[in-house]
């Protein structure tokens, strides 16, 4: 099935009506999966000019944002979560690293938190991976990736707080 972001959007929302749920989110990862295989639907969400974060789309009924992230070289994300909101990263071209982490002390506007590493694991292209409210991750990419992400709501409006790994 040959995929338009508009087709796509729509599907996500239809989804997200019925389920906006961590359910609902695991099928909107399964409709991402699936889309990252239609060549022509990633490379239509980039050019040669395309930044590191651009929002493709913001649903203007329910506020999640589809995004296209191109990473020209290696980088690297300390720990983090995306506030009150939920993320899903599929990969689309290139590798990353993903470490997830455990809430060791919380983190305050004040104060970063501090976390401790659980597990990690690599997004090869065409996983996607569901990060609900509060799940800690980090990214890390050792030359050029591209991500298709979908975010709950358009994290430009999000302050989120700090965490350092315990110990550092």
């Amino acid at each position: 099935m040959s995929h338009t972001l508009a087709s796509f959007a729509a599907r996500c929302r239809e989804i997200l009506e019925r389920e906006d749920n961590p359910a609902g989110r695991n099928k909107v990862a399964a409709l991402l999966q699936e889309a990252l295989k239609d060549k022509e639907f990633v490379a239509a969400q980039f050019d040669d000019a395309s930044p590191e974060r651009k929002i493709v789309y913001e649903d203007p009924q329910l506020g999640f944002c589809i995004l296209a992230h191109n990473y020209r070289g290696p980088k690297e994300s300390a720990p983090h979560d995306h506030g009150p909101s939920w993320a899903i990263y599929g990969q689309a071209e290139g590798e990353t690293a993903m470490s997830d982490y455990a809430l060791v002390e919380p983190a305050t506007a004040d104060q970063p938190g501090k976390v401790r590493k659980t597990r990690k694991y690599k997004l090869t292209p065409g996983v996607a991976h569901v990060y609900n409210e509060g799940d800690l991750h980090s990214p890390s990419r050792a030359g050029p990736t591209r991500l298709i992400r979908l975010e709950g709501t358009n994290m430009d409006r999000v302050t989120r707080l700090k965490y350092h790994t315990a110990g550092s």
